[in-house]
């Protein structure tokens, strides 16, 4: 018996009657033979990791477009702390952790730059969207196109990650409301930081219900979140719980993501993303060779492949190819 097959059977006697086990995967887009080593899951989230776009999200915006700080979150840092949330529930519930964490470390590999302002973007000039983007990525754009041919939990749980996705898995749902709470907290977390809000700001009902820090809010929904969920076929909350935490995302939007002082910039974020399709649309020759090699070769549209490589871009990289064709440069001798 592999170590492979030894880590399934512990699987298999150890998890919840209602996790996702290793051995029962519905597979790959691709056949390939089994590590034996790995279970599948362990083997996808191993290959999101060592994933270029995996890299890039450390100069993605999360919230705070180009902040000046060290210390407030990118895209990487909230797809770490979503992950870290999703393994703390689905410990406590006897789930299977590899699924999870592979879910939580792909959810967002499809993201633009500058964070929701790209998104946006894009969308307004294709019908884009990031989770939709994020299974593209895994699927036929990372691997100069071959994609990493991850199994179909792990894409089921990517897709379906936005409030309004339906995951087949509970380590999917696990994984939908692991990212509500992450960016709730870590988004409030960087508006107090960067003087937008203060603790007192936020109202006294919803303090009184999940708490009086960002701390002991995230704790008291993980444990909600736990409490309500254990040997049940659903990921669930307290429905008190659930409103507050309703509440809370609706004040965040009012004071933090419509915030003038924390989204100011994203104007000129998004004519730079328009800018730069309309471009790329334009000289598809200007593209990298991969992208140039999926308009000759496959029958994706020009609009997508234009989208997957802007999506692709870190804010860095967007902004210096808006430099490269829109700014002109010094006259050299």
């Amino acid at each position: 018996m592999t170590i492979r097959e030894q880590l399934e059977e512990r699987e298999a006697r150890y998890l919840s009657q209602y996790a996702a086990l290793s051995r029962n995967t519905k597979g790959r887009m691709r056949d390939e033979p089994q590590c034996d080593i790995r279970p599948v899951f362990q083997r996808d989230r191993d290959r999101i990791l060592h994933c270029k776009a995996f890299r890039r999200l450390k100069q993605k915006t999360q919230v705070f477009l180009l902040p000046s700080g060290d210390h407030y979150r990118t895209r990487l840092t909230h797809t770490l702390e979503v992950s870290q949330n999703a393994r703390t529930i689905a410990k406590a519930l006897r789930l299977n952790e590899d699924l999870v964490e592979a879910i939580a470390l792909g959810h967002d590999l499809g993201h633009t730059p500058f964070g929701h302002a790209g998104e946006r973007a894009l969308n307004a000039v294709y019908h884009f969207s990031h989770n939709k983007q994020s299974l593209r990525v895994v699927d036929c754009i990372e691997k100069e196109g071959r994609g990493l041919n991850l199994t179909w939990e792990v894409r089921d749980g990517i897709l379906n990650h936005q409030t309004a996705g339906r995951p087949h898995t509970l380590e999917g749902q696990v994984l939908r409301i692991s990212d509500k709470l992450a960016y709730i907290y870590h988004d409030m977390d960087d508006a107090i930081r960067g003087g937008i809000l203060t603790e007192d700001d936020i109202p006294q009902d919803i303090r009184a219900m999940l708490g009086n820090s960002c701390k002991e809010r995230l704790n008291r929904l993980i444990h909600d979140v736990i409490t309500n969920s254990m040997d049940r076929p659903e990921i669930c909350m307290s429905p008190a719980v659930e409103r507050a935490m309703t509440d809370l995302r609706k004040f965040m939007f009012e004071n933090v993501y419509l915030n003038p002082k924390a989204k100011g910039e994203e104007d000129k974020a998004v004519h730079m993303i328009e800018q730069l399709f309309a471009y790329y649309m334009k000289r598809p020759e200007a593209l990298p060779q991969q992208f140039k090699n999926a308009l000759e070769h496959t029958d994706v549209s020009r609009e997508q492949v234009v989208c997957d490589h802007i999506a692709g871009m870190t804010d860095s990289y967007a902004v210096k190819k808006f430099q490269d064709y829109f700014v002109p440069e010094s006259w050299k001798i």
